[in-house]
């Protein structure tokens, strides 16, 4: 809500109050009307309801009366948290809702013990149907629970749109009007949980189950079945979709209505009929009656030439056979003849064409009116409660929902019409009488002299109509009863006779001049306490008989249908005596709701709609005038006001103006009504302004209200800045306080873990020194639990020093000198660790650095301590080749064919006779080495022929490659220089996989010349490098010495 008001209860819970919104007065008017200045006006009440209707305020008050403006849209009023929000609350303490006086009747029930009603009227289309869904909507969320509560709040719900399939229908001023008066009682155990229901109907509109004006329909069920029914369910009951295909609902021209969808409608209602809990059988049989109305409507008369009457639509006949569970030839007999009894003889005689269809007319509003009593009881007894019938539960209280037509005044008023605005007459008269009791029985709880108020009684129209012999009820049942020719126009004018001279009739005879031009001769005008209404008398005598041939209600009391079977009772086809007329009927079931509604505290909801389209935010001044006038709200304002306007229990009245007085605010410390009066004469309230009573203080005028409420909005601003340096001041003395008692706990506690840590970690230490002593003492001893701990010290110390001082590289050979007890250990972590740096150098080498290693390694094996070069030799890198590519002559290569070279070197081949030097290229391939002279490849050498391979142990670059000599072919072996022999040897070894085959020799290399014939080369040290032809035909190698630094 908008208002910003709020006061603190008793239990500390914040809510909005009703009278904060009287600071907003002029834009929102008042919440109670009994606060309006100039209650008199009817301008001011309905200036009040438009600015409401206009902030979608739709609820206002007059006293204990909900007034209630049908917004026509969804409002976010309705929700489970608004449903809470109302729970509980006093009733003028919440802004008006449907939900505090529900609550409010509710709470009454269980304090008081005493059965409460709840009385909804209002005229069709103002929301009486949706706030009887709201208030047991609000019972079935909010009320305790129990084992039956789920399964009645479902029957309770979904028996509204049951009853509202069968007894609503759409109207010229309501696409969803109730036409039929509603009581429901809810019954609560002694928990207040909802324990049973049952609901009274009255004044059914059968008439439109014949008939319906321009622009309405018939009841929605007749629509729905034909809309959402199941195309075998339709041909089982013979019947078609098209709505003008049937009599009974073409009248009103009105088959579709866009607001409604009759599918969807449907599935609704089988749904709740499920859950209500009909059989399929029943619902069967209940569907079988639907459908006969309307082929009754299609059976159609032929006049013969004697002018009787015969059905021309034999096969209705066979439809309505099958579907009411009769004999054919008896009901077509019992449509066009009447039995009648004269003298204890029965006789027969035949129907004119008028009276046959007014026999079919009667059947088919007979059936369906009494179909729906049916139906209202079958939903009782889902209702009712299990142990015990109705209102036998003990310690049971009950709520009743009375959701009744309002006042109607249409452009022709009919018998209808007269008994519903009868019907208001009564309720007006209930109202008044407990109202009045009401307001009397507060001023004298109160001890305030009670003021006689004056008000209309309209006791004098309810007797006009409803007094013995002289009423126009019991008039209209002599008439109908009187033997001869009887008429509409007879009953006028023995109304006239009976009653001409009564102050609230009129006829047009008896009217003056002017009067008379706007009655007709066939009307009676009767002034109601609303105002002045025109009865057409056409049709009164045969609405009221209500009577139906005695030789149809024995054929349908033969009936094979359960349902018409038990509406029909065989009883009454035997029993001759006359039936009550309609008005009486309705006027003793009239009197019965009275009783009912006099044994019971009432509330009241009166609604009102704002316009006839059916708009939101359209309000419609003169149609609301008009409603106000006929619900008698003035009336009931100017009863409800003709003492005190306003009255609040003292605690309340203090509570919120004290912050007005010194000595009240900001509290009061004795008694309530010392405070309260206190407070009063500060304000200067005069004796003729307010009375105090036992409890509450009543004040007379509105404006003596709202003065005080102006003079608090006015001091709110200090009372505001008072509570919010108070607050401050409060909240910062406790904040400190809060930080201040924090601190020390903080503090003490922290002091006393240290405190306990360092007492701890002395035991420890202790405790520690005194194994490690005695550990020490014991340690050359065998293991034992004196040394353990020692013992497991110094493996931890080693251990712990072991792991800081680890070798870094496989180069570094120290290691921590380890305990006796771990020597064995230490050697097994020395090996792994050495591993690990082992695996991890590895895993860290390139591809191509990989393949060098391996290189020289195999030259390490081959040359390591056995060849003067070798440190020089290995130290440098060993190329892929020592020749680019543009050295080897392309012709070389395309001799080679697919043989790759993988290694090429410049040599200097010495020859085997005369050891001439020639320059040569030694290229490696994977199978074959050869020796290229230029272009020419001089010599190959194939690895599998290779017998081994000669080197000296000296600085030279000498090597021998030892061939086979067997083979005429071969040249014998070849001597060959290098600059790079450690690097060629160890490629060419590991090419032809020769290692092991690799000879140094200290002093001389013997070789092969020729076959048979042997050389050799000797090696001697000298300054420089020097080959040349020596002794005894020689090879003289003088290998220069190597400093070893």
């Amino acid at each position: 809500m908008r208002y910003q008001g709020r006061e603190v209860d008793i239990e500390g819970r914040v809510r909005l109050v009703m009278e904060s919104a009287l600071t907003a007065r002029d834009r929102v008017g008042v919440q109670d009307f009994v606060l309006l200045e100039n209650y008199n006006s009817e301008a001011a009440f309905i200036e009040n309801l438009r600015r409401r209707f206009g902030e979608n305020l739709i609820y206002t008050y007059i006293g204990s009366v909900l007034v209630s403006v049908n917004p026509y849209k969804e409002l976010e009023i309705y929700s489970k948290q608004q449903m809470e929000r109302y729970r509980g609350v006093s009733f003028y303490e919440i802004s008006p809702h449907i939900y505090a006086l529900s609550d409010n009747t509710y709470r009454a029930m269980r304090t008081e013990r005493k059965d409460q009603c709840i009385l909804i009227s209002g005229e069709s289309g103002a929301g009486k149907t949706e706030a009887s869904k709201k208030i047991l909507l609000y019972y079935a969320v909010t009320c305790p629970t129990n084992d039956q509560m789920p399964a009645l709040g479902e029957c309770l719900l979904q028996s509204n749109p049951v009853l509202e399939a069968f007894g609503n229908a759409k109207t010229f001023r309501n696409d969803n009007s109730s036409r039929f008066g509603k009581y429901m009682d809810v019954q609560f155990d002694f928990r207040g949980a909802p324990v049973g229901g049952h609901i009274l109907n009255y004044l059914l509109e059968k008439s439109r189950v014949i008939h319906q004006n321009h622009g309405e329909r018939n009841f929605h069920i007749f629509y729905q079945l034909l809309d959402g029914g199941e195309d075998d369910l339709l041909t089982t009951l013979g019947l078609e979709r098209n709505p003008q295909s049937y009599q009974y609902l073409v009248k009103g021209n009105c088959p579709r209505l866009s607001s409604v969808s009759d599918k969807n409608n449907w599935k609704v209602v089988m749904k709740a009929l499920s859950v209500i809990g009909f059989t399929e059988e029943e619902v069967q049989k209940l569907l079988n009656i639907i459908a006969s109305v309307l082929h009754l409507g299609n059976t159609q008369f032929g006049e013969g030439e004697e002018g009787e009457t015969y059905i021309t639509t034999e096969t209705k006949i066979t439809s309505l056979t099958k579907l009411l569970g009769v004999d054919g030839s008896a009901l077509g007999e019992a449509l066009t003849h009447k039995k009648l009894t004269a003298k204890g003889e029965e006789m027969i005689t035949p129907l004119s064409f008028e009276q046959a269809v007014s026999a079919r007319d009667a059947l088919a509003k007979a059936v369906y009116g009494r179909t729906f009593t049916w139906l209202v009881e079958k939903i009782n007894q889902s209702l009712a409660l299990k142990e015990e019938i109705y209102h036998s539960g003990k310690g049971c209280s009950v709520i009743g929902l009375l959701d009744i037509y309002g006042f109607e005044v249409l452009q022709h008023n009919s018998f209808e019409q007269f008994c519903i605005n009868y019907c208001n007459e009564k309720l007006q008269q209930l109202f008044i009488e407990l109202t009045l009791r009401s307001e009397q029985e507060e001023y004298e709880t109160e001890g305030i002299a009670w003021e006689t108020v004056q008000y209309f009684d309209n006791k004098i129209i309810c007797d006009l109509i409803e007094e013995k012999h002289k009423g126009i009820i019991s008039i209209l049942d002599e008439e109908c009863l009187r033997p001869g020719e009887t008429c509409d126009v007879s009953f006028l004018e023995k109304l006239e006779d009976t009653l001409g001279g009564h102050p609230h009739f009129v006829t047009h005879k008896l009217a003056n001049g002017k009067t008379r031009r706007v009655m007709s001769r066939e009307e009676f005008r009767l002034l109601h306490y609303a105002g002045e209404v025109n009865y057409n008398v056409n049709g009164f005598l045969d609405k009221n008989n209500d009577l139906l041939n005695r030789n149809l209600k024995e054929v349908m009391c033969q009936s094979d249908n359960q349902i018409l079977s038990h509406c029909f009772r065989k009883e009454e086809a035997i029993d001759q005596k006359r039936p009550e007329m309609a008005a009486t009927q309705f006027k003793n079931s009239l009197t019965k709701l009275m009783e009912i509604l006099m044994s019971k505290e009432p509330s009241y909801v009166r609604c009102i709609k704002p316009n006839d389209a059916k708009q939101p935010g359209r309000f419609d001044e003169v149609l609301v005038r008009h409603q106000v006038k006929y619900l008698g709200l003035m009336e009931n304002l100017r009863v409800r006001r003709a003492g005190f306007a306003y009255r609040r229990r003292f605690e309340a009245f203090l509570q919120r103006y004290k912050p007005l007085c010194p000595e009240t605010w900001p509290n009061w410390h004795g008694r309530l009504s010392d405070g309260v009066s206190t407070l009063v004469n500060h304000l200067g309230y005069k004796a003729e302004e307010y009375k105090l009573g036992r409890s509450k203080i009543f004040i007379r005028f509105p404006k003596t209200l709202f003065n005080t409420e102006d003079a608090l909005e006015a001091k709110r601003p200090d009372i505001a800045l008072t509570l919010q340096t108070s607050w401050r001041g409060y909240r910062e003395r406790a904040k400190y306080q809060r930080i201040r008692r924090a601190v020390i706990v903080i503090q003490s506690g922290w002091r006393g873990m240290k405190a306990r840590r360092r007492a701890k970690r002395r035991r420890q230490a202790a405790e520690l020194i005194r194994r490690l002593i005695k550990g020490f003492i014991y340690r050359h001893e065998e293991f034992c639990p004196e040394n353990e701990y020692f013992h497991d010290h110094v493996r931890y110390s080693f251990l712990k020093n072991l792991r800081k001082n680890l070798p870094k590289s496989v180069l570094d050979k120290s290691w921590p000198t380890p305990p006796p007890s771990l020597i064995e250990a230490s050697d097994h972590l020395r090996r792994l660790h050495m591993r690990n740096m082992v695996a991890k150098y590895c895993h860290r080498v390139q591809p191509e650095w990989k393949k060098q290693m391996m290189q020289k390694v195999v030259a390490s094996e081959i040359f390591k301590d056995e060849k003067d070069s070798y440190p020089q030799g290995v130290g440098r890198l060993f190329l892929d080749s020592r020749l680019e590519r543009e050295q080897i002559n392309l012709k070389v290569v395309q001799t080679l064919g697919s043989d790759k070279v993988q290694y090429g070197v410049t040599v200097v081949k010495y020859d085997r006779r005369g050891f001439k030097p020639r320059p040569r290229q030694l290229l490696l391939t994977n199978t074959f080495a050869v020796l290229v002279d230029r272009t020419k490849i001089k010599q190959r050498i194939d690895y599998a022929a290779l017998r081994g391979i000669s080197v000296s142990s000296l600085s030279d670059g000498m090597f021998v490659l030892h061939m086979p000599n067997e083979d005429n072919k071969q040249k014998g072996d070849v001597v060959l220089h290098c600059h790079h022999v450690i690097e060629v040897v160890t490629k060419l070894s590991m090419m032809a996989s020769k290692v092991n085959y690799v000879n140094i020799s200290p002093g001389s290399i013997r070789f092969v010349v020729a076959r048979g014939k042997e050389g050799f080369i000797d090696f001697v040290r000298g300054s420089e490098l020097k080959v040349a032809k020596g002794k005894r035909g020689h090879l003289l190698v003088t290998a220069p010495q190597i400093n070893s630094a």
